[in-house]
């Protein structure tokens, strides 16, 4: 299976119904690929099924899940992987991305719950992340979350994901606001995280804003604009590892198309500064 890291391109932007109109017409100049959770997209039809067709017929597409509960002790929902497969194949859809979690015990959570950072845990979610890209017949990248509480901790978080990522010979998407949102509310260095991750497995990033619930206490919502520590920590990201393609996630308190879209912009920026100096590729 090939790496996905040259699959799509620049900065991104995740879809939305509430923009769906707007974007069909008038595509911004700005966004080079899109995301979308399947889940919310594989059953639509009439308008909206006609409009993610068009969109799809001309863009390049991620799909990101939100229900695959890769690593939960249920068993792995292969129907769902297999409409999955089938669902991309026909919209051209270049991979699949999903979050280091579960969200399913015997029924499901509707949140995305951090796993044991444990080796048995590796070896669990592992084997699960091979058998859905052996279905899906690609790599799929795997993204680092936010969590609140570490039950059962063995090992670092940091240790946990590349032990996964390693196992499974998976990719990587990297959550830029996650790994700041962590970093505050579990007292680490983020830079030094950041430095942490294997760059080289890195097929795209995620980048959005949080509530500041306390000094101390932050919460990923995607909810809000990006804040300029993030952003830094983006611009870091890619002087370490080079520039990869970017994608700003806003899921709720959505604004005008106008505002993301200067959001994408930032980032656009912040790749074409980074790209005229030479990465420095320490993992």
């Amino acid at each position: 299976m090939d790496k996905q890291n040259t699959l799509v391109n620049d900065a991104g932007l995740g879809l939305r119904r509430s923009f769906l109109n707007e974007i069909v017409v008038n595509p911004p100049a700005n966004v080079s690929f899109y995301e979308v959770a399947p889940e919310n997209w594989m059953t639509l039809g009439g308008k909206l099924g006609k409009q993610f067709r068009a969109m799809t017929e001309r863009f390049d597409f991620i799909c990101h899940g939100l229900s695959l509960s890769i690593g939960s002790s249920d068993e792995l929902d292969e129907n769902f992987v297999r409409d999955l497969k089938k669902f991309m194949a026909e919209h051209g859809i270049k991979f699949y991305s999903e979050h280091l979690s579960y969200c399913s015990h015997d029924g499901h959570l509707y949140d995305l719950m951090p796993m044991p950072f444990t080796e048995a845990a590796v070896k669990h979610v592992a084997g699960r992340i091979r058998r859905v890209q052996d279905i899906l017949e690609h790599k799929i990248a795997i993204e680092n979350i936010s969590y609140y509480a570490a039950p059962g901790q063995e090992m670092s978080e940091i240790d946990f994901f590349k032990a996964v990522v390693e196992e499974a010979d998976c990719n990587v998407l990297i959550d830029i606001n996650n790994i700041y949102v962590n970093s505050v509310n579990h007292v680490y260095d983020a830079e030094t995280f950041l430095k942490a991750m294997p760059g080289h497995r890195i097929a795209y990033a995620h980048i959005a804003g949080h509530y500041v619930e306390a000094e101390d206490f932050l919460v990923d919502t995607h909810g809000a604009p990006v804040v300029d520590p993030v952003w830094a920590l983006l611009d870091k990201a890619y002087e370490v590892f080079g520039v990869f393609p970017t994608l700003l996630e806003r899921d709720f308190n959505l604004p005008p198309l106008a505002e993301l879209l200067r959001e994408v912009d930032t980032i656009r920026t912040i790749q074409q500064q980074a790209s005229s100096h030479p990465p420095q590729r320490v993992a």
